[in-house]
């Protein structure tokens, strides 16, 4: 088994990677937006300035990125908020098993996420309908966060399980080695 975790170490650096990349592309997703509103503020009070009639569904859409992404930063940083006020009165092996099991869950969560994300993405309505003031833009863009960001979660959660599952093997090895 540790051959099998030496092997998963290898991939530190893709999923370091990937995290330098979606950040990235949440900074980009950040100042885009932060334009957009500026403009759009600026072109209600300033009279030389037209507000563009189209800012408001790309905000929204650009925070929506921004929301599923950040999620899935949060996920790899172990940022998210979660319930640990018994924590320290749980044995540390039942805490071990609490935790796997709830990244687990959420990993579970991405595959739905990226399965009804891609079906629903698919639909009439998503490839069909255009955004009111761009009809040009699809509102498939709209939907896409939802794949996005199931795919996301399940990059990271992998690397969460795998973490939590070599923990119980260092663990057990360490016991046999006193």
């Amino acid at each position: 088994m540790p051959a099998f975790f030496r092997a998963v170490e290898k991939l530190k650096p893709v999923y370091d990677w990937t995290y330098k990349i979606v950040m990235f592309i949440c900074k980009l997703l950040l100042i885009g937006d932060i334009l957009v509103t500026a403009w759009s503020v600026a072109g209600r009070y300033i009279p030389f300035i037209s507000d563009p009639h189209w800012s408001e569904e790309i905000v929204l859409t650009f925070m929506a990125y921004m929301a599923v992404l950040s999620a899935t930063l949060a996920i790899r940083k172990r940022a998210h908020i979660r319930m640990t006020a018994f924590d320290k009165y749980l044995p540390k092996k039942v805490l071990m098993v609490s935790d796997l099991i709830a990244d687990i869950a959420v990993l579970a969560l991405g595959v739905v996420l990226v399965i009804f994300g891609i079906r629903f993405c698919n639909s009439p309505i998503a490839v069909r309908a255009k955004y009111a003031s761009l009809p040009t833009l699809s509102k498939i863009w709209q939907y896409l966060p939802i794949p996005i960001a199931g795919v996301g979660m399940i990059v990271f959660e992998l690397e969460q399980v795998f973490q939590h599952i070599e923990a119980f093997f260092k663990k057990e090895e360490q016991k046999e080695a006193v």
